[in-house]
């Protein structure tokens, strides 16, 4: 099964990518994750996309596809993938479909008010990378990791300056995937305001439709 996920920052792609991975047995490919580790490795396109990520712009199609076709090569991805982050515009869209054929696309729907809530309520573990939100999906111990202990930290585009600019370049640049996908009858569209367990009954329910 090959996925992509489509949301707003802070829409929950990311918890509900993990579940999905959890409940086909597929690969988690988040672009986001991928170009934080290229920056913390300090890498030309770590620098690159830095400066981009912190004011809450895009990286280039050219950069981001580069790393997207590399990725899908890997083996953990011959039984199928969820890209979460990518595509991003329709021009990506595009190269995408001449990398792969897509089975069904994701969208989980929620307003801006709610994206900038959750977004400003975000944190991160440092060391394994789980995500937690002080809102719906606190930490057990507040600041601390339930996973592995560390601190937790906000990520420097999670605050309400950068959270405005990058829903604001969602709905200019990553809205009109939507209507692209649903030309291509693979969309299914999900109510981001249900609860975490909802939400994911409702994309299995659409997938396996």
């Amino acid at each position: 099964m090959k996925l992509v996920l489509i949301g707003a920052p802070a829409a929950g792609k990311g918890t509900q990518a993990a579940r999905l991975v959890k409940h086909y047995g597929i690969a988690h490919i988040s672009t986001g994750d991928m170009l934080r580790e290229e920056v913390a490795k300090g890498t030309e396109l770590g620098i690159q996309a830095k400066s981009i990520m912190a004011s809450g712009g895009l990286v280039s199609d050219e950069l981001i596809i580069a790393i997207v076709k590399e990725r899908i090569q890997k083996d953990d991805c011959k039984n199928g993938f969820i890209l979460d982050g990518f595509p991003r515009t329709v021009i990506q869209a595009e190269k995408l479909e001449e990398m792969v054929a897509l089975d069904k696309v994701v969208y989980i729907n929620a307003p801006d008010e709610i994206m900038l809530a959750r977004l400003t309520a975000r944190e991160t573990c440092p060391k394994c990378g789980a995500t937690f939100n002080k809102l719906f999906l606190p930490a057990k111990v507040a600041g601390v990791c339930d996973v592995c202990g560390e601190a937790l930290t906000q990520r420097k585009d999670d605050t309400t300056e950068a959270g405005l600019a990058r829903i604001k370049t969602f709905h200019e640049q990553s809205e009109p995937l939507v209507a692209f996908y649903e030309k291509e009858n693979i969309l299914i569209e999900v109510d981001g305001t249900m609860p975490i367990d909802e939400i994911t009954k409702a994309i299995i329910k659409g997938l396996e439709r």
